[in-house]
């Protein structure tokens, strides 16, 4: 119980150490923990999380996990506890072989703080190998002359164990002839040798059995046992002897097999069967005897397999030489392997990430990398390098750890997705390399605002079109990706003619599509100025706007207008364009004046005579609508002329309008009133009396004639004031010119007087309301050249006819004419129209 007790406060203290250690090492990046072998999987190893003062959530959340160096994943973290348990059953001696100590090494990568602690396990030895004899049975033959004393090297016992679990000591058990020595060899092992005690006597014994027994320290101990077999033979007093009593030989370890690495040798003073030297691996592991392999005649070791110096890159054995009388010597054989390049860096990503935003900052890590090189020296130095024209940068981390991290800040517009190279080349000639692959995918961030593909768009629709029209499609282009390229159009806030613009257009908000909400009149709305704005699905949203012009393109959808002569009242002959008999051809008679709402083509005007009472009479300018004579009028020509001007447009299809006028031919004023009384008595109502009609003639021309005598009296008046002037100024002070006194006299001056001025009359059957107005064109500041003497002046000239005056307030169906009287005007300086009621 005290012994037990005693074990107890060892293991206790023990314990406590370790855990004190493990605290330690924690705090400088590092754990170590102990573990025996041999523990089923799943056993506990440490609290990682407590020794790291991690809450275990942490773990989960942070990508918390163990990375193993060897080929063997031995050791796991427990999610949920945060132990760090074993993966793996673990064979110390399988894994250590005979080294005195036994770590395994492991990281455990943090991926959210990018943190790598280093863990160590120490492989505490147990007891689970008994000792072993390669050779369970050994025959030795002895002369029987050996004197006692002599000494024969017994087979050795191995135990894959350390420490007091290893061999400990061998017992022999058998007769009185043999003893046991024990000899300690170069290296501290035990080499046991059998003693012969007491002198031979082949005809006493020819055999002798014996039993070697091997032991460890255990507790309890474990035993292995070997049968010894002495044969005494006749006498044999020569041993062999080797050439060297230590071999050495340094190879690659890329020397083919097959190959003879070195040939020991050994001699033998005897003759016939005891001076033939045969040869054995007397040391040799197991492993080593799965490479080497000795010729037991000639002494040449072969290579069986592959050599590998980041396997093991020496072995050290002993070859045993020994002749037909079973004398021997023993040679110590060291075999040393040269590293060759033959191994490429391994390159391992511990972690990385998949997906980076575009406004990362300079710096952000993107992965954590591993690399090692298993070669020595200057070949196991690896460098690591990334392909140019990348925006990224290695960064030594931690040990053999590099961290890539962001050079700049990215922009997914020009570049979407890396995939980076990661090249590790080690310092071998030639270089071996190694590369891993990072694939990482920008995240868009809403950088750049919609652009439409031009500066300003401009578009022509017809007039009159129908509601819903398509005018044009507005697009515009965002470099972003996703919902951020995601565009919306609308129109920009606007009036026109006072009524919103979201009235006459409407844009598609998802295509960009613009539609005329109404039928556009291009006499009322020529053109539209409007802005459309697109806009980006970000957040925050950007946008961009882009001006539109929209032309409204005329349709002939007017028909002219025509404005003189007016529209005909009730009455047949509301208005009258007079003409003289005597005139010539191509004398204006009259202008018909239209216009036209719409433009261009559609307002181009051309005028053509399609009716008259005379066709060859008169005609008409195409482009100019004035009325002139064809020809001469003659007297067979009627007084009274009806002419229908038709006025067309250019349009397609083209419309047209009609005017229609009223000429009378007439030679003197009493001819005019002659006529017009002729149309005024065929337009009278049936049953008037004609002496009513005589009456109100009489009154007409009394008053044009007490008009004429009232002009005579006022040029009179003025030509008497003129020469008065003339008198008192200066004779170049250029005064107005006078009017010679015979201009105005007799048959002449009626004549002059019909030649200078136009007026207006209007004559009605019942009315005492008779109307003669002067035409206000006759207000000029220049005379007109005089007629010669002996050629008679026309009644009517060439100028433009003026518009006729509507009549006066009256009954229509009492209206007798309506009639323009048109004289050559004789013009003053200054001349005010003058209008006489009677």
């Amino acid at each position: 119980m005290c012994a037990a007790g005693r074990r107890w406060g060892r293991r206790q203290r023990a314990l406590l150490w370790a855990v004190l250690l493990a605290a330690w090492e924690a705090a400088r990046g590092q754990l170590r923990y102990s573990v025996p072998e041999e523990m089923p999987k799943g056993s506990f190893v440490g609290d990682v999380a407590k020794d790291l003062g991690l809450q275990l959530p942490e773990i989960r959340d942070r990508g918390v996990h163990i990375l193993d160096k060897g080929r063997t994943q031995y050791f796991a973290l427990h999610g949920k506890t945060g132990h760090l348990v074993t993966a793996e059953r673990i064979d110390r001696e399988q894994l250590c072989e005979s080294a005195q100590q036994c770590v395994l090494r492991c990281e455990l990568i943090m991926e959210g703080q990018m943190q790598v602690y280093v863990i160590e396990a120490e492989i505490t030895d147990i007891n689970d190998n008994a000792p072993y004899f390669r050779e369970a049975e050994k025959k030795l033959r002895v002369s029987e002359t050996t004197a006692p004393g002599s000494r024969f090297p017994l087979p050795d016992a191995h135990d894959p164990d350390s420490g007091r679990n290893s061999l400990q000591s061998y017992e022999l058990s058998g007769d009185e002839h043999f003893s046991l020595a024990v000899q300690a060899g170069p290296g501290g092992d035990q080499r046991p040798e059998l003693v012969l005690a007491k002198a031979l006597d082949r005809e006493e014994a020819a055999f002798h059995e014996l039993v070697l027994r091997a032991m460890d320290g255990g507790d309890p101990a474990r035993t292995g046992t070997a049968r010894i077999r002495v044969t005494v033979l006749d006498a044999n007093d020569n041993a062999p002897v080797f050439s060297q009593a230590e071999y050495t030989v340094r190879v690659p370890e890329d020397v083919p097999v097959g190959s003879v690495l070195v040939t020991v040798t050994a001699t033998d003073r005897d003759e016939g069967p005891n001076g033939h030297v045969n040869y054995l691996f007397k040391k040799i592991t197991e492993k080593a005897s799965e490479i080497f392999q000795l010729d037991v005649d000639t002494g040449d070791i072969t290579l069986l397999r592959s050599l590998d110096f980041e396997e093991r890159y020496s072995y050290e054995l002993e070859v045993q030489a020994h002749d037909g009388g079973d004398l021997s010597d023993t040679a110590k054989l060291i075999v040393t392997v040269t590293d060759v390049n033959d191994n490429a860096p391994e390159l391992t990503v511990s972690s990385a990430l998949s997906e980076i935003s575009e406004d990362a900052p300079a710096g952000t890590v993107v992965a954590l990398l591993h690399v090692q090189d298993p070669d020595s020296g200057a070949k196991g130095e690896v460098r690591c390098s990334l392909e140019k024209d990348v925006p990224f940068r290695l960064e030594k981390s931690f040990d053999d750890y590099y961290r890539v991290v962001t050079a700049r800040e990215l922009d997914r517009e020009q570049v979407s997705e890396y995939n980076v190279t990661v090249r590790a080349a080690d310092g071998g000639s030639p270089s071996l390399q190694s590369s891993a692959v990072l694939a990482l995918r920008v995240l868009d961030v809403n950088d750049n605002a919609p652009v439409f593909l031009e500066e300003r768009y401009s578009a022509r629709l017809a007039e009159n079109n129908a509601a819903g029209a398509l005018v044009l499609t507005v697009r515009a282009t965002d470099a972003d990706w996703g919902q951020n390229a995601r565009l919306r159009y609308r129109l920009a806030e606007g009036r026109v003619r006072g009524a919103p613009l979201s009235s006459y257009v409407s844009v598609q908000a998802e295509t960009g599509a613009l539609y005329a909400l109404r039928s556009l009149d291009y006499e009322q709305l020529r053109e539209l100025q409007l802005c459309v704005r697109a806009e980006d699905g970000g957040a925050p949203a950007l946008s961009s706007n882009v001006s539109v012009r929209l032309q409204i393109v005329d349709e002939n959808d007017n028909a002219p207008q025509v404005l003189y002569p007016p529209a005909a009242a009730a009455a047949a002959w509301s208005g009258v364009e007079l003409a003289p008999r005597r005139s010539e051809a191509g004398a204006l008679v009259a202008k018909v004046v239209a216009v036209d709402a719409d433009a261009g083509q559609n307002a181009w005007l051309s005028y053509e005579l399609a009716k008259a009472t005379e066709p060859g009479l008169f005609r008409v300018g195409p482009h100019s609508g004035e009325v002139r004579t064809a020809r001469s009028p003659l007297a067979r020509d009627a007084a009274r002329h009806s002419l229908v001007v038709l006025v067309r447009d250019h349009g397609r299809p083209a419309l047209s309008a009609t005017a229609t006028l009223s000429v009378v031919l007439a030679e003197s004023v009493a001819e005019l009133l002659a006529e017009l009384g002729s149309a005024a008595h065929e337009a009278a109502a049936p049953g008037e009396p004609a002496a009513s009609l005589t009456r109100w003639l009489v009154l007409a021309v009394a008053a044009v004639s007490c008009l004429f005598v009232a002009f005579l009296l006022l040029l009179l008046a003025l030509r008497l004031r003129r020469c008065h002037r003339q008198q008192l100024l200066p004779p170049d002070s250029g005064a107005s010119r006078g009017v010679p006194v015979s201009h105005f006299v007799g048959i002449d001056g009626v004549r002059a007087f019909l030649q200078s001025y136009a007026h207006d009359v209007s004559l009605t059957a019942d009315s005492r309301k008779s109307h003669l107005r002067f035409s206000a064109a006759s207000c000029c500041d220049t005379l007109p050249a005089r007629p010669p003497p002996d050629e008679p002046a026309p009644l009517l000239g060439d100028e433009e006819p003026a518009g006729a005056l509507p009549s006066d307030p009256a009954p229509s169906s009492e209206t007798l004419t309506k009639s323009v009287v048109k004289f050559p005007l004789v013009k003053f300086r200054r001349l005010v129209p003058i209008s006489v009621i009677v």
